[in-house]
């Protein structure tokens, strides 16, 4: 009987020491991409060059879109590591809006890559709707798409019997909406769907400059970057895809070297979802050599107002000596 109970609190002890190490490693890298992203926002905001360019425009709005896909992703582990259940209602928008931003992803670098197929074929006679000033109307058409799927899994989504959506605590988690086998297909053939139109515009994109680079009459080094650019999306679009392969590495890793399923699941987590949303903005964004002189500069600035004191010290004249009383 005392082996028994040694166990049980061995198990518990090693479940508390894990849960301890998986929030101690999620919650710092999410902290320091939060920052990342508040600073290249930033840095957006102060500069009125960068609103001008519908290209950084939309690099914006593909930051904001990461970092509520992340927010609520990071919220949504926290609540399953923890067994923290609650009513489906408070549940729904975590729900949507990290399944809507999940499928935004694509579509915004597919848009991007429209952007600079563009930029280079009509540079001087931009259409209406990709210039800087309309291009959120173009955002906010990708938002109503990726809202889709979201949207008819909750007007399909069917409570069990004796569910309270109201009141009844469940696990947080896309699978109690799925509830059905009709749902779980219509997913899996429109996330194929997005990612597949996705990949072949990007394909075309790439293909169509690369053909035309010779026919072209302007400068070849802004061609080079635009195609650099769309080979970049490619890749962004690459760690995107990488969030669908988690039940494959979760069914090959698992069994033949023995871990625990609840350790799996965090390492497909860490690696195929936070690393590719990490990677995708800041490989862009540094890569622009405008955004990252004006980010270093804005860095300038913070650490200057940080520290006043030391500045105000070396430009404050010396005091004189204090005055010596003598009787005559």
């Amino acid at each position: 009987m005392q082996n028994l109970s040694d166990v049980a609190t061995n198990g518990t002890w090693s479940r508390s020491v894990s849960i301890i190490v998986k929030v101690c490693v999620v919650i710092p890298f999410f902290s320091v991409f939060l920052c990342c992203i508040f600073l290249m926002l930033h840095t957006f905001a102060s500069h009125r060059h960068f609103l001008e360019s519908s290209r950084h425009v939309l690099f914006a709005y593909m930051l904001v879109n990461d970092a509520l896909q992340l927010l609520t992703s990071v919220l949504l582990f926290l609540f399953a590591i923890g067994g923290v259940n609650f009513a489906i209602v408070y549940c729904a928008p975590l729900l949507f809006v990290s399944t809507a931003t999940f499928l935004n992803s694509p579509l915004i670098l597919a848009t991007m890559c429209l952007e600079r197929y563009v930029a280079i074929f009509w540079p001087l006679r931009r259409p209406a709707p990709w210039r800087a000033d309309r291009v959120w109307a173009i955002a906010l058409s990708l938002w109503a798409v990726s809202c889709v799927l979201p949207a008819v899994d909750f007007v399909l989504f069917r409570p069990r019997p004796g569910w309270d959506p109201l009141a009844t605590p469940v696990a947080c988690k896309t699978s109690v909406l799925n509830a059905s086998p009709v749902q779980t297909l219509f997913k899996v053939a429109l996330n194929g769907f997005f990612f597949a139109a996705v990949a072949a515009l990007i394909l075309f994109t790439y293909v169509r400059i690369l053909l035309e680079t010779r026919a072209m009459r302007q400068d070849r080094a802004s061609v080079a970057k635009a195609l650099h650019t769309v080979v970049l999306h490619g890749l962004q679009l690459l760690l995107s895809l990488t969030a669908f392969t988690l039940p494959v590495t979760e069914q090959l890793v698992a069994p033949p070297r023995g871990f625990r399923p609840e350790d799996v699941t965090f390492l497909n987590y860490f690696c195929f979802v936070l690393i590719p949303r990490f990677l995708s903005p800041l490989i862009y964004g540094l890569r622009d050599e405008r955004l990252r002189a004006d980010m270093r500069r804005v860095l300038q600035r913070c650490a200057s107002r940080v520290a006043p004191g030391d500045k105000d010290q070396r430009k404050r004249p010396p005091l004189a000596p204090p005055a010596v009383c003598t009787s005559h």
